[in-house]
């Protein structure tokens, strides 16, 4: 019988050689639960601070878990997709800003995708 520990899950099962005729490989999985050790009845994915997680769980910590994180989900905004716009910083002009100023100044400039670092320099130097 062959048992390994692989990101926090446990497979084991039965192991037999894949290169002899007509034999089978089986392998079962089984979760364990990453709080007590017990089995495990689902893995429970959630994100916070940008990072996102997923733990296995049985019944009864998953529903802990939900518990816990229910007032803080009731108030909270649902972000779609999984690709988030980046943020300007504070007083950091736009790209659509910078192209504007360097079309006005003689700079050759796409109409999309990263502005050249010498145009955004003289921008900020301008400013």
């Amino acid at each position: 019988m062959l048992i390994a520990r692989m990101r926090r899950r446990y497979f084991v099962g039965e192991w037999i050689s894949a290169n002899l005729p007509g034999m089978a490989q089986k392998v079962n999985i089984v979760l364990v639960d990453d709080v007590d050790g017990s089995d495990a009845a689902e893995t429970v994915s959630f994100a916070l601070d940008g990072k996102e997680y997923a733990i296995d769980l049985n019944e009864k910590n998953a529903q802990k878990l939900r518990d816990a994180m229910a007032p803080y989900v009731a108030h909270a905004r649902r972000e779609s997709g999984r690709g988030r716009r980046a943020r300007t910083s504070a007083g950091k002009a736009s790209a659509a800003d910078i192209r504007a100023w360097a079309r006005e100044n003689g700079y050759d400039v796409p109409e999309r995708g990263r502005v050249a670092a010498d145009v955004r320099a003289a921008y900020e130097a301008a400013h």
